[in-house]
């Protein structure tokens, strides 16, 4: 059994721990962290089925160091053989806020240092190992005086899904993306439609919730080339993905935005993750929305008016936004993202409720509107 962790963007920690739960894990929440335990498979179902998580590591150990001696010490006495074989390449990275040891690039050293040593005495060799088999990128994280050392199994951030061919100036995070649709009430079986879809990807990321599509089906991991975790297993746990899609499930998603080279890469992109015949993507603006059948949710990512001179236009879009969806979609949803303070007082409607959420660096509100519930068939 191994310690897991899931790293997750600020504000989605609990939406990440409701998804190790789902995959049958118990899990405790910690800043920007999920902890679990499970076997190998746990490994690797984590990495092919989380969508909101940022990055899957393996945590190799955890404790105090004040003293680069200590630091050495305590992590030359950790089992790096029982993950590392004798060929293993291992780059080491590392953070430190609120230590005493604040030099990265020499925890780095050290750290590197202190796992050769271990592996020179577990295999018996007085030479410098050959760094030229399978990849183990090595973190050492210091908070507080505390070393957290994990393994990283994930290679290619988890919001790296392998459709998107192309993007906009301004592309949200296929995680993110995710997240507004799970926080949302949509279901499957109801019409879906993102005003503002840009290259596409939150229409493109709800598809593959509505069909049960694993997030990572299509890519590939770093942890696949470690020796202790087999192809066999890494062939089931595909399997098990395949199975539990739902490729019949029949969607009603559209996408629109103003710009016609972004609806372009859009269907390019929703064409790369097989969903050409499944997501209608139109050129059109807010105002000429309409919606295809009722009790529909909305999802959208509008231009936040970051520039000075971009606001006054920005929050009049807002003004249009909220008279075209409550005159037009009135037994819609409607869930909006933005950074703009007074989106409220623009959309004309005070939000049903707000949650706080970050676009990269950008604190941002998703701005809540419930419909009415859909007739009981």
């Amino acid at each position: 059994m191994y310690t897991i962790l899931a790293t997750a963007a600020m504000g989605l920690e609990a939406l990440v721990a409701k998804e190790v739960r789902e995959l049958g894990y118990e899990c405790t929440v910690d800043n920007g962290r999920i902890i679990f335990q499970g076997d190998e498979k746990a490994i690797a179902r984590a990495n092919m089925w989380l969508r909101t998580a940022d990055r899957i590591k393996v945590v190799v150990g955890e404790f105090k160091a004040f003293t680069f001696d200590e630091l050495f010490e305590k992590t030359k006495a950790l089992p790096w053989e029982q993950f590392l074989p004798e060929n293993a390449e291992f780059p080491v990275q590392g953070k430190s806020v609120k230590s005493k040891l604040f030099s990265v690039s020499d925890c780095q050293a050290i750290v590197k240092k202190a796992i050769v040593s271990r592996l020179q005495q577990a295999y018996r060799r007085t030479t410098w190992l050959e760094e030229n088999g399978p990849k183990f990128k090595i973190e050492v994280s210091l908070l507080k005086d505390k070393a957290l050392l994990t393994i990283d199994a994930s290679g290619v951030g988890l919001h790296k899904r392998g459709y998107r061919a192309g993007q906009g100036d301004a592309p949200l995070k296929e995680t993110l993306a995710a997240s507004l649709v799970l926080l949302s009430n949509w279901r499957p079986e109801r019409p879906f439609l993102d005003p503002f879809c840009g290259s596409g990807t939150i229409a493109i990321e709800a598809a593959m919730i509505g069909q049960n599509i694993a997030p990572g089906f299509n890519r590939d991991f770093a942890s696949e080339e470690w020796p202790w975790m087999s192809k066999e297993l890494w062939e089931e746990v595909r399997l098990e993905a395949d199975d539990k899609a739902n490729y019949d499930q029949p969607i009603l998603i559209t996408g629109t935005d103003i710009d016609h080279r972004m609806i372009k890469i859009a269907k390019e992109n929703a064409l790369e993750a097989g969903f050409a015949d499944l997501i209608h993507f139109e050129q059109r603006q807010v105002k000429d929305s309409k919606p295809h059948g009722d009790y529909g949710v909305i999802i959208g990512n509008p231009p936040y008016g970051e520039r000075l001179g971009d606001k006054p236009e920005v929050q009049a879009m807002y003004r249009d936004l909220g008279q075209t969806f409550q005159e037009k979609f009135d037994t819609w949803s409607v869930y909006m993202l933005t950074s703009d303070e007074e989106f409220e007082e623009c959309y004309g409607k005070p939000a049903t409720k707000k949650r706080k959420l970050f676009n990269g660096f950008i604190k941002c509100d998703y701005y809540q509107y419930w419909g009415p519930r859909p007739p009981r068939v």
